[in-house]
């Protein structure tokens, strides 16, 4: 008897823990919030690089692959990560080398997608490669693994179909397992829909050029309700430029003419992929681009991420807004924006904007106060911590105002103290004091010259230490 009764509460016990692990599930499935126009880093502390790069799904993971670049911006390797929430992002392997090819030991290896041959079983990428010392080349390359972040053997490049120039380059499976590349051609003035082999290694056709001379690159080509959606940039090199989109009821066409999307710059980045999430709640669409390091004076491996939900008024029209952060649930295959008010902070003594100087991007940018012009980098995001305390993140650079024993900087957000700040309002304006100190921001010197540095100081209640947020 006394052995079933412990054998009763033993299955109770049990069925009870069994019923808080089902309780709990859904907490491992949470939203993730996900910065934006940031420096990845992954599970490691390493800054992700995977630039131009694509996703393939396998089971749960997400599998990313992209460009990771010597100094010179040389090739590297294909880096691959994987996740399952798309915030926490493993590395897995570099899958192609330097040393995977003679002809890969110098050269520019760009835009790196994968795909997945149910046919075959294997895994194949496509890229465009270049010598490594110019861009004539404009040639095609494919590579194969058994596995999706295996070694890659490298298959050789080529120019399509003989002849035509190949540069920035993506790829498509439709529904029905046909396999699709596009590239750049004829000096990316054109954009080539191709047809693959059976084993998406070659190519059967060319099936489109659909802009002829519209000088269009980075594509990504998706689909949405049996609505193919081309999503471009201009061919502007490093610098970002106005995204365009198309439509099309099939990869062959007819294609619609390209309409803008998003700002004049796509937030100042350029398409690398768009990414469907599929989940419980249905299928949301994530742009996933690239701010170009070389853009603002570094290299590749510089670059910061671009990640924006692209929302859908209609069947066959497209829509990208900008957002400082997502929130991203993996589980329920959503994506959804933050909103997020930018106001400018005007000196009271000087009338002047507090600035990130020549609108730089670089962590360690001295904030100075400058003749208040409406740009980005004066443009700051008072994000609310909930606990009386404030961040002050830049719309230029995505980065956080913080406070330093010389000097008030830009620099990556985190937990420190010295990013957050309190906000007391004094005769219709503004005090902006520092939690780690104490200090109150500060005009130095009182000045009311452009670019006189801001700092902060012992609170005295002077003109040069109040603030107004403007619009």
């Amino acid at each position: 008897m006394r052995t079933r009764r412990v054998y009763a509460v033993l299955l109770a016990l049990v069925c009870a823990l069994a019923g808080a692990l089902v309780t709990a599930s859904p907490a491992q499935a949470a939203t993730q919030t996900i910065a934006n126009g940031v420096q990845f880093k992954d599970t490691s502390g390493n800054p992700l690089h995977a630039h131009g790069g694509g996703v393939v799904k396998v089971g749960s993971y997400y599998y990313w692959f992209g460009e990771d670049r010597n100094a010179d911006n040389t090739f590297r390797s294909v880096d691959a990560y994987r996740s399952t929430d798309l915030k926490n992002w493993e590395f897995r392997n570099r899958v192609l080398t330097q040393s995977s090819a003679s002809e890969l030991a110098t050269a520019y290896i760009e835009r790196p997608k994968v795909m997945y041959n149910a046919a075959t079983g294997k895994y194949v990428m496509w890229m465009h490669k270049e010598n490594g010392t110019d861009y004539g080349e404009a040639r095609a390359a494919v590579a194969v693994s058994d596995t999706v972040d295996g070694t890659y053997s490298y298959r050789g490049s080529f120019r399509p179909l003989g002849s035509y120039m190949s540069r920035d380059i993506t790829t498509f499976v439709d529904d029905d397992g046909t396999g699709y590349m596009v590239s750049a051609a004829n000096e990316n003035y054109d954009l080539h829909i191709y047809r693959l082999t059976a084993d998406y290694t070659g190519i059967v056709s060319r099936v489109a050029n659909p802009w002829p001379g519209g000088h269009r690159e980075a594509p990504a080509l998706f689909k949405r309700g049996g609505v193919y959606f081309m999503l471009t940039s201009g061919a502007t090199g490093w610098s970002a430029n106005q995204q365009q989109y198309a439509t099309a009821s099939s990869p062959a066409g007819p294609w619609t003419a390209m309409t803008n999307v998003g700002d004049s710059t796509a937030f100042n980045s350029q398409t690398a992929y768009v990414l469907p999430v599929q989940g419980t709640s249905g299928t949301a669409y994530l742009y996933l681009g690239d701010r170009w390091g070389n853009s603002f004076g570094g290299t590749v491996n510089d670059s910061r991420y671009v990640w924006l939900p692209l929302t859908f008024p209609t069947s066959t029209s497209l829509s990208m807004s900008w957002s400082p952060q997502l929130g991203v649930d993996t589980a329920a295959g959503s994506v959804t924006s933050t909103a997020a008010t930018y106001n400018t902070l005007i000196g009271r003594a000087s009338s002047k904007c507090a600035d990130v100087p020549d609108q730089s991007l670089w962590a360690g940018a001295a904030i100075s106060q400058y003749t208040c012009n409406g740009g980005a980098n004066q443009k700051w995001w008072f994000k609310d911590l909930g606990t009386g305390y404030y961040q002050l993140v830049s719309r230029g650079s995505s980065l956080c105002l913080q406070e330093n024993a010389a000097n008030v900087s830009q620099e990556d957000c985190g937990s420190a103290t010295t990013q957050q700040w309190s906000l007391t309002t004094s005769g219709g304006y503004v005090l902006v004091k520092a939690r780690a100190s104490g200090e109150c921001l500060d005009v130095s010197g009182a000045s009311t010259a452009n670019s006189a540095a801001i700092i902060t100081y012992t609170c005295n209640g002077a003109t040069n230490q109040q603030w107004t947020r403007g619009t």
